[in-house]
């Protein structure tokens, strides 16, 4: 079983070399490359989340050599988790990507690249090994972002490389900093070194890892390069990028600060408590506040996303079992949930060529199918119940209760009003508004001999698909943290 672990991260690497390879052959024969090793990567990922619910943690050392020298990769309940939503959510997107492109074999070959990464970083025990995978997701997602075919997603690539190029730098130094005094990367061997090193060494370390993380997650105000790449990159890219980099990225920061930092650390260091208190303050109210005041849809998108990962950097502040499993289950709904937005908003521009808030005057007359699933997923993200936004919410608001944080509970109640804000005006115009008579749509009716009708139906099946994952793991969330809540104890111990 161990080996399954290594082999989640070998499946999509072999995927993206043999869509290279199939390129050579054929072009765009990438497609059914990276659909076999998508539906690989779920049925692994199934099988090792069986097993860690079930049976336990799963651990694996690379080369036989025994941790903490050789470099060790663990599936808990945690890892499983983000195993499994990076699985499901690139196969998704990938039915998407066959209709709405792109389709180079070099698009699949990164497309898998980066799945690879996600992976790594969500499995590795080792904080360098963590910084490889690091690496590797940033530099298939810059790829990505400029796969587009207008200037727009070159020069939205370009800064998202420089910026990520800074955080993934300041991540290496607080390595760095840990290694010089412990003289081990192993994340359970540097808990345990950590507590007798020198303090000015550990809290150069917490910190330059945390805002290196920061910057990854977009928290305000290291998320410059956040909307402009989601608004710059094709329409599945966005999706995925916004689904998985800095979900995962946020999951890394949950993994570091209490594998290898511990409760005790943030316990007794004020200014690190304040460091995760501040940005999350921040990036929940200042995210908000800009993803009203934006016009184009992917833009407000993005700057929600920098509100809503200010939740899951909240819930680490917080730090107890209840705020944690609402870290989880946040990450968990945010990438279904924000990644079919995109998707969503990906197939009304592809209907009606909509991308502007204004015109979505009266989409559901133009595009049914969009205009549902956008408003299910609108009222998901403000947390209505029973939907997962609400599950999520729940569990972070109450563990700050549980832990006296009456401010930073004021902040995330008064979240949910904010993200109303900007979606509010959306739902009214989508289902109250006349459509204006000079929209005209993106593509018109063909005639007979064209492309079928029902060209974009693998496009509006994945965007239904997410609604109704929104609500339903809505339903299922409070089963699915009984078999969590142990992962989380053992991680706060």
């Amino acid at each position: 079983m161990s080996d399954l672990v290594a082999l989640a991260v070998a499946v999509p690497i072999f995927g993206s070399l043999a869509a290279l390879v199939a390129g050579l052959v054929r072009s765009e024969s990438g497609w059914p490359v990276a659909v076999v090793a998508c539906v690989a990567q779920v049925a692994i990922a199934a099988r090792l989340a069986a097993t860690a619910f079930g049976d336990g943690t799963i651990t694996y050392v690379v080369g036989g050599f025994e941790a903490p020298y050789g470099i060790e990769l663990l599936v808990d309940g945690l890892a499983a988790t983000m195993l499994g939503l990076i699985a499901v959510v690139s196969l998704g997107v990938l039915a998407y990507a066959r209709r709405a492109g792109p389709r180079s074999n070099p698009f699949y070959a990164v497309y898998l690249l980066l799945v690879a990464g996600l992976t790594g970083m969500s499995v590795t025990a080792d904080l360098f090994n963590m910084y490889v995978f690091l690496e590797i997701t940033g530099l298939a997602a810059y790829a990505l972002v400029a796969s587009g075919d207008r200037g727009r997603s070159a020069v939205a690539a370009l800064k998202y490389l420089l910026v990520g190029t800074v955080g993934a730098s300041l991540f290496l130094l607080g390595v760095g900093y840990a290694y010089i005094d412990t003289g081990t990367l192993n994340m359970a061997d540097l808990a345990t070194k950590l507590g007798d090193a020198d303090p000015t060494l550990v809290h150069a370390a917490f910190a330059f890892i945390v805002v290196g993380l920061f910057i990854k997650v977009a928290v305000f105000p290291l998320h410059t390069w956040q909307p402009d790449a989601y608004a710059g990159a094709p329409d599945s890219v966005a999706a995925l990028v916004s689904a998985l980099v800095s979900t995962v990225a946020a999951y890394a920061l949950l993994r570091v600060v209490y594998t290898v930092f511990g409760v005790g650390f943030l316990a007794n260091n004020e200014l690190a408590h304040a460091i995760l208190v501040g940005g999350a303050t921040v990036s929940i109210v200042a995210g908000s506040l800009l993803a009203v005041s934006q016009s184009e849809v992917k833009r407000m998108l993005a700057y929600s996303s920098v509100s809503q990962f200010g939740l899951v950097v909240a819930a680490i502040a917080i730090g107890n079992v209840t705020a944690l499993m609402g870290a989880v289950v946040h990450l968990v709904g945010h990438a279904i949930m924000k990644g079919g937005l995109f998707l969503t908003a990906g197939l009304v521009a592809t209907e009606t060529g909509a991308r502007r808030v204004e015109e979505f005057d009266g989409l559901v007359r133009r595009s049914p199918v969009g205009a549902g699933a956008f408003g299910v997923l609108a009222v998901a993200m403000v947390g209505v119940p029973p939907t997962v936004g609400f599950a999520g919410k729940w569990y972070i608001a109450v563990g700050a209760a549980e832990s006296g944080s009456w401010a930073l509970l004021a902040v995330i109640v008064g979240s949910t009003l904010l993200t109303l804000a900007y979606f509010a005006r959306l739902v009214e115009r989508m289902f109250f508004r006349e459509p204006s008579d000079d929209l005209e749509p993106a593509i018109e009716a063909v005639a007979d001999g064209g492309e079928a009708p029902d060209a974009s139906l693998g496009m509006r099946a994945t965007v239904v698909a997410a609604a109704v994952a929104a609500v339903a793991l809505g339903l299922a969330v409070f089963g699915y943290s009984q078999h969590l809540q142990p992962t989380i104890e053992v991680l706060l111990s």
